[in-house]
């Protein structure tokens, strides 16, 4: 690992621990930020609503720490939306918000649409699929954001635990972060190696960061949003908390091929690239009846312009 990033890593390294809620309370009061915590959401009607009911529970109302949860559906075709908002959250469908804008599917649009209707100067995204978590994910977050001005992007990490077949659990997870991510990052950005886990879906940033990036309408969001921070701000606007354990449903890889191509798109724009790749899409084989039928997925590639770009321009 290159001296800076390892310098970095103790520097900018802390646990949940770290941050006890009654100081967090202190510090929020004392610098009179407002915190929001975004859930973007598809189709999770079987965990969004525990996500929900459990920070409310306990840093809205036992702790006066979050000021909204806004659940941010994508397009989803089942109760994900009612059962947000039973749960206590404010839910939006991310196809409506600003609608003149258009719409995409996909997480980053989920988050890029959440600028436009939420009020922290604090955001904190959190999952919705998330089943072994807990409310020190927000706390630990925001920590850092709050203790030190410098500070405009926390990444969250985590012992990954998935559930095998036969019952028993593996911390390995992260597949495209090990095969495409990391590797991606230490070949063209290494002062970023001491990154834990660069694509954790738990993390924390400034509105006012937020708002001057361009965002991918899909999954390359936690990726360009780290580069773009380090590019414009340097390591020591980042900072990373390790949040003990996570679970959640995972992906099959076919999608997470489909993944890992946005990742590519984002990282050869990050790195000057003048054109989006000529293609476009991510060419796979299925099986049926014995034989190996082509499968062609559009890859997202579109990027929205910085909230405070459409602001200007309205």
């Amino acid at each position: 690992m290159p001296d800076q990033a390892a310098a970095w890593l103790r520097q900018r390294s802390s646990r949940w621990q770290d941050w006890p809620t009654s100081q967090l309370v202190q510090a929020k009061q004392g610098l009179g930020t407002r915190i929001s915590v975004v859930i973007p959401a598809r189709n999770e009607e079987h965990t969004v609503g525990r996500v929900v009911t459990t920070l409310r529970k306990a840093l809205v109302v036992d702790v006066p720490l979050v000021d909204e949860i806004v659940v941010m559906d994508s397009d989803s075709t089942d109760g994900t939306a009612q059962v947000a908002a039973r749960a206590g959250a404010t839910v939006h469908p991310a196809a409506a918000v600003a609608s003149d804008l258009g719409s995409f599917p996909g997480k980053g649009e989920a988050l890029w649409k959440s600028l436009l209707v939420t009020g922290g100067d604090v955001l904190v995204f959190v999952d919705a699929d998330l089943t072994r978590w807990g409310p020190h994910f927000v706390t630990g977050l925001v920590g850092p954001l709050l203790a030190d001005p410098e500070v405009r992007l926390v990444k969250g990490h985590y012992e990954r635990v998935r559930t095998e077949r036969d019952g028993s659990t593996s911390t390995e997870g992260g597949r495209v972060t090990e095969l495409v991510a990391r590797p991606l990052l230490s070949l063209w950005w290494p002062q970023l190696a001491g990154v834990v886990q660069p694509l954790a879906g738990e993390w924390a940033a400034r509105r006012s960061l937020m708002e001057s990036l361009t965002i991918p309408v899909g999954y390359g969001v936690e990726l360009s949003t780290m580069l773009d921070t380090y590019t414009r701000h340097g390591l020591a606007a980042l900072a990373q908390v390790d949040l003990g354990s996570r679970a959640h449903r995972h992906q099959a890889d076919h999608d997470l091929a489909l993944m890992a191509a946005e990742l590519l798109v984002v990282a050869d724009r990050r790195r000057g690239a003048a054109a989006p790749p000529p293609s476009g899409q991510l060419h796979q084989f299925v099986r049926r009846q014995g034989a190996a039928v082509p499968r062609v997925r559009p890859v997202p590639t579109q990027e929205r312009p910085p909230i405070q770009a459409v602001r200007q321009a309205t």
